[in-house]
């Protein structure tokens, strides 16, 4: 490497740690200097972190369901290429008919991630003078896609997050000043079923008949990336889409399958043309090898416990820890140090603590033994820095309430620590 180079990469991340924005991958949850000084440091820490919503990384009967299927698969490791060279198989084939099915799609294809299924989608089905409208708050992998697209910048607009009267506007302009919008020219809108960061939910039927009133031609094409609801709603966990009855209103969904649902990958679920297009020009699936066998098995196995209604309860139970977590802490409120965002139209697992003070929320609730996350920018925009809280199926009861209870303690804390501030000047 030349010096020069190794300045440039030493420098930016330097930048990152001044403003105490370094990203890091550590095995240790936290840092070994956070958990040495915690009073019960062998015992571990409370998850409210982890995207494992319905806890099915702790689910006995899915792991012996697993191991079972493992030991009676003709094939289990790798899958030797990719989907269009030696990595088609008929495991592969044949699942994606049973998702197609199950999430009620005319048909299914699947990705290694939901990152190189967004990344594909958007980079190749939208034509150079399509227009693609998006949340201002939607995935990163949504972006890397447009950004590899054809269609140029200023064909790529953002509009204000779940607001539907910003949403409006931009297609009234665009039907207004584009004769060929008026007339069939496609029409991209890009959400997410549930946010990853905010835990609000999209308002996705008002979308939908957003799009059919101002684009009566059926020119309006609506994506939506169900990698949080996944699991969580509908009828057996099929999702957000499925939950409102909208799968024949929506272009496309990507159900993802690393969050609710304990595995890897997710599926696009789509028209058999869309299929077909995407098999011949999204890259990500074109260059990437195809998922392994015991992945598909994996999927299989996780799609057995949904057919069968397991996780129904751990779902229903899930959302009943949201809601009694949220009205626990509305408690302390109003309070210059903590907010909350405003209630989703549906509960959901995530509940961001929004406060100017993330590092030091997280830091004593992890001291007082629960596992939560800063946010700050720039994953999040600067003045909404939070703390993440994820929760699970397999939360108890006592577990929330304690979280809670620690929440109000660091704000009595730092009420107690300002007023003594004050008193010295």
């Amino acid at each position: 490497m030349s010096a020069a180079l190794k300045e440039r990469l030493v420098t930016a991340l330097a930048s990152r740690e001044a403003k105490s924005t370094l990203r890091r991958l550590t095995h240790d949850s936290p840092p070994p200097a956070i958990l040495s000084s915690l009073p019960n440091a062998d015992r571990p820490l409370v998850d409210f972190s982890s995207n494992d919503y319905l806890s099915l990384s702790q689910s006995s009967e899915l792991r012996n369901h697993f191991l079972r299927s493992l030991s009676s698969a003709p094939h289990i490791l790798g899958s030797t290429g990719s989907r269009l060279l030696d990595g088609d198989t008929h495991s592969h084939s044949t699942l994606e008919s049973r998702l197609a099915s199950f999430y009620n799609a005319p048909s299914a294809l699947l990705f290694s991630s939901g990152f190189d299924a967004n990344a594909g989608l958007f980079s190749c089905i939208p034509a150079a003078d399509d227009l693609v409208l998006y949340d201002e708050y939607v995935h990163a992998s949504v972006h890397d896609g447009m950004r590899a697209s054809r269609v140029p910048a200023k064909r790529r607009r953002a509009f204000r997050h779940n607001d539907l009267d910003h949403l409006r506007n931009a297609l009234q302009r665009a039907v207004e000043e584009e004769p060929e919008v008026r007339s069939g020219r496609s029409v991209f809108v890009a959400v997410e079923g549930v946010y990853s960061m905010d835990g609000d939910v999209a308002p996705l039927r008002e979308i939908a008949d957003l799009l059919e009133e101002l684009l009566p031609a059926g020119n309006g094409h609506l994506i939506v990336d169900e990698a949080h609801s996944t699991g969580i709603y509908g009828p057996l966990g099929r999702g957000l889409v499925a939950h409102l009855g909208l799968e024949d209103r929506v272009f496309l969904r990507l159900n993802t399958f690393g969050k609710a649902l304990c595995s890897n990958g997710a599926v696009v679920l789509c028209e058999p043309h869309v299929r077909s297009y995407l098999i011949n020009y999204a890259r990500p699936l074109i260059y990437s090898t195809a998922p392994s066998h015991s992945n598909i098995i994996a999927l299989s196995c996780v799609h057995d416990l949904l057919s069968e209604g397991y996780t129904v309860p751990l779902s229903r139970n899930l959302l009943s820890h949201a809601t009694h977590l949220r009205a626990l802490l509305s408690t302390y409120l109003p309070h210059p140090l903590l907010a909350l965002a405003p209630p989703p139209a549906l509960p959901t697992p995530i509940l961001p603590l929004l406060t100017p003070r993330p590092r030091q929320l997280a830091r004593f609730l992890v001291e007082r033994g629960f596992l939560v996350r800063p946010i700050a920018a720039p994953t999040v925009p600067k003045g909404m820095e939070r703390v993440r809280v994820c929760l699970h199926a397999a939360n108890t009861t006592e577990e929330i309430e304690g979280l809670a209870r620690a929440v109000g303690e660091w704000l009595r804390v730092i009420g107690e620590e300002e007023e003594g501030r004050l008193a010295k000047l």
